[in-house]
Protein backbone atom coordinates (compact mmCIF):
# COMPACT_ATOMS: atom_id res chain seq x y z
CA UNK A 1 0.00 0.00 0.00
CA UNK A 2 1.50 3.51 -0.87
CA UNK A 3 1.41 5.72 1.88
CA UNK A 4 0.83 9.49 1.67
CA UNK A 5 4.05 11.86 1.93
CA UNK A 6 3.93 14.96 3.65
CA UNK A 7 3.92 17.16 0.63
CA UNK A 8 0.29 15.45 -0.75
CA UNK A 9 2.82 12.62 -2.95
CA UNK A 10 2.20 9.03 -3.07
CA UNK A 11 5.51 7.29 -2.01
CA UNK A 12 5.79 5.21 -5.74
CA UNK A 13 5.62 9.00 -7.04
CA UNK A 14 8.65 10.19 -5.18
CA UNK A 15 10.65 6.91 -6.50
CA UNK A 16 9.87 7.90 -9.78
CA UNK A 17 10.25 11.10 -10.03
CA UNK A 18 14.02 10.61 -8.94
CA UNK A 19 14.57 7.73 -10.87
CA UNK A 20 13.91 10.35 -13.73
CA UNK A 21 16.11 12.82 -12.16
CA UNK A 22 18.91 10.68 -12.24
CA UNK A 23 18.13 9.59 -15.57
CA UNK A 24 18.35 13.36 -16.84
CA UNK A 25 21.33 13.88 -14.75
CA UNK A 26 23.20 11.07 -16.48
CA UNK A 27 22.12 12.42 -19.93
CA UNK A 28 23.18 15.98 -19.55
CA UNK A 29 26.43 14.67 -17.65
CA UNK A 30 27.58 12.58 -20.69
CA UNK A 31 26.26 14.82 -23.47
CA UNK A 32 28.45 17.99 -21.57
CA UNK A 33 31.14 14.91 -21.78
CA UNK A 34 30.74 14.14 -25.58
CA UNK A 35 30.82 18.19 -25.92
CA UNK A 36 34.07 18.52 -23.95
CA UNK A 37 35.75 15.61 -25.51
CA UNK A 38 34.63 16.87 -29.19
CA UNK A 39 36.21 20.36 -28.70
CA UNK A 40 39.79 20.56 -30.57
CA UNK A 41 41.06 21.67 -27.12
CA UNK A 42 40.81 18.31 -25.62
CA UNK A 43 41.87 16.21 -28.71
CA UNK A 44 44.79 14.21 -26.96
CA UNK A 45 42.20 12.77 -24.05
CA UNK A 46 40.98 9.57 -24.87
CA UNK A 47 37.06 8.96 -25.56
CA UNK A 48 36.70 6.91 -22.18
CA UNK A 49 39.81 8.67 -19.88
CA UNK A 50 40.72 6.90 -16.66
CA UNK A 51 41.80 8.77 -14.11
CA UNK A 52 45.36 8.89 -14.64
CA UNK A 53 45.16 9.48 -18.41
CA UNK A 54 43.76 13.06 -16.91
CA UNK A 55 46.33 12.91 -14.52
CA UNK A 56 49.03 12.56 -17.36
CA UNK A 57 47.58 15.22 -19.18
CA UNK A 58 46.94 17.66 -16.45
CA UNK A 59 50.69 17.01 -15.31
CA UNK A 60 51.58 17.42 -18.72
CA UNK A 61 50.10 20.66 -19.02
CA UNK A 62 51.62 21.63 -15.69
CA UNK A 63 54.98 20.79 -17.01
CA UNK A 64 55.70 17.94 -15.32
CA UNK A 65 54.98 15.00 -17.83
CA UNK A 66 56.38 15.22 -21.38
CA UNK A 67 55.01 14.03 -24.55
CA UNK A 68 56.96 11.42 -26.83
CA UNK A 69 56.11 11.33 -30.23
CA UNK A 70 56.25 7.33 -31.42
CA UNK A 71 57.85 6.63 -35.28
CA UNK A 72 56.64 3.24 -36.70
CA UNK A 73 57.69 0.65 -38.97
CA UNK A 74 55.26 2.23 -41.85
CA UNK A 75 56.42 5.98 -41.22
CA UNK A 76 53.53 7.46 -39.22
CA UNK A 77 53.53 8.46 -36.02
CA UNK A 78 51.56 8.76 -32.72
CA UNK A 79 51.79 10.70 -29.44
CA UNK A 80 51.84 9.42 -25.97
CA UNK A 81 52.04 11.28 -22.85
CA UNK A 82 54.48 10.09 -19.55
CA UNK A 83 55.43 11.71 -16.44
CA UNK A 84 58.98 13.46 -16.84
CA UNK A 85 60.39 10.51 -14.22
CA UNK A 86 58.54 7.51 -16.40
CA UNK A 87 60.74 4.32 -17.04
CA UNK A 88 61.08 2.24 -20.34
CA UNK A 89 58.26 0.09 -19.38
CA UNK A 90 55.70 2.97 -18.35
CA UNK A 91 56.55 4.49 -22.04
CA UNK A 92 55.88 0.84 -23.65
CA UNK A 93 52.77 0.61 -21.47
CA UNK A 94 51.85 4.15 -22.87
CA UNK A 95 52.62 2.61 -26.56
CA UNK A 96 50.36 -0.20 -25.95
CA UNK A 97 47.25 1.38 -24.65
CA UNK A 98 47.41 4.17 -26.93
CA UNK A 99 48.14 1.43 -30.15
CA UNK A 100 45.07 -0.25 -28.72
CA UNK A 101 42.86 2.72 -28.54
CA UNK A 102 43.89 3.12 -32.07
CA UNK A 103 43.14 0.07 -33.25
CA UNK A 104 39.49 -0.20 -31.56
CA UNK A 105 38.33 2.80 -32.83
CA UNK A 106 39.72 1.92 -36.50
CA UNK A 107 38.83 -1.83 -36.49
CA UNK A 108 36.58 -2.88 -33.54
CA UNK A 109 37.97 -5.30 -30.97
CA UNK A 110 41.25 -6.66 -32.32
CA UNK A 111 43.76 -8.53 -29.80
CA UNK A 112 47.85 -7.35 -30.67
CA UNK A 113 50.16 -9.93 -29.03
CA UNK A 114 52.93 -7.38 -26.87
CA UNK A 115 54.60 -10.13 -25.92
CA UNK A 116 55.70 -11.16 -29.86
CA UNK A 117 55.81 -7.69 -30.97
CA UNK A 118 58.74 -6.42 -27.72
CA UNK A 119 60.34 -9.63 -28.63
CA UNK A 120 60.89 -8.77 -32.05
CA UNK A 121 60.96 -5.16 -31.79
CA UNK A 122 62.49 -2.16 -29.78
CA UNK A 123 61.99 1.36 -29.13
CA UNK A 124 65.26 3.15 -29.89
CA UNK A 125 65.83 6.67 -29.10
CA UNK A 126 69.25 8.09 -31.44
CA UNK A 127 70.49 4.51 -31.98
CA UNK A 128 70.41 4.02 -28.59
CA UNK A 129 68.16 1.01 -27.88
CA UNK A 130 66.17 0.87 -25.16
CA UNK A 131 65.81 -2.41 -23.82
CA UNK A 132 66.23 -2.01 -20.14
CA UNK A 133 62.67 -1.78 -18.96
CA UNK A 134 63.84 0.01 -15.35
CA UNK A 135 66.10 2.14 -16.67
CA UNK A 136 64.45 5.93 -16.40
CA UNK A 137 63.81 7.88 -20.37
CA UNK A 138 65.55 11.25 -19.13
CA UNK A 139 68.75 8.78 -18.11
CA UNK A 140 68.81 8.25 -22.04
CA UNK A 141 68.03 11.92 -23.29
CA UNK A 142 64.52 11.74 -23.93
CA UNK A 143 62.82 14.61 -23.20
CA UNK A 144 59.38 16.46 -24.05
CA UNK A 145 58.63 16.43 -27.65
CA UNK A 146 61.54 14.09 -28.55
CA UNK A 147 60.79 11.21 -31.35
CA UNK A 148 61.55 7.31 -30.23
CA UNK A 149 61.41 4.73 -33.20
CA UNK A 150 60.21 1.08 -33.65
CA UNK A 151 63.16 -0.72 -34.88
CA UNK A 152 63.47 -4.31 -35.47
CA UNK A 153 64.92 -6.43 -32.56
CA UNK A 154 66.93 -9.69 -32.62
CA UNK A 155 68.52 -11.27 -29.39
CA UNK A 156 71.68 -12.26 -29.05
CA UNK A 157 72.38 -15.71 -28.77
CA UNK A 158 75.02 -15.00 -25.83
CA UNK A 159 72.06 -13.75 -23.97
CA UNK A 160 70.07 -17.28 -24.60
CA UNK A 161 67.14 -15.33 -23.37
CA UNK A 162 64.71 -16.25 -25.86
CA UNK A 163 66.38 -19.29 -28.02
CA UNK A 164 64.51 -21.46 -30.03
CA UNK A 165 64.05 -24.78 -28.28
CA UNK A 166 63.93 -27.69 -29.97
CA UNK A 167 60.49 -28.96 -30.48
CA UNK A 168 59.52 -32.58 -29.98
CA UNK A 169 63.62 -33.54 -29.91
CA UNK A 170 62.48 -37.22 -29.46
CA UNK A 171 60.87 -37.43 -32.93
CA UNK A 172 63.98 -36.35 -34.89
CA UNK A 173 65.70 -39.48 -34.78
CA UNK A 174 62.29 -41.38 -36.33
CA UNK A 175 62.39 -40.05 -39.40
CA UNK A 176 66.02 -41.06 -40.53
CA UNK A 177 65.57 -44.23 -42.76
CA UNK A 178 67.89 -47.19 -42.33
Amino acid sequence: MTELTPGGVKEDDNVALEYNSNNVKKAKLNSTLAALLDDPVLADVPKKPTLSDVDTLISLELGSAMRVSVLKLDGTSFDVAVMNSATVKDLKLAVEKKVNEMEQSKMGHRHISWKHVWRNFCLSYHNEKLLNDAAVLQDHGVRNHSQVHFIPYVMSRASKRHSRRRKHRFFHGLNRRE
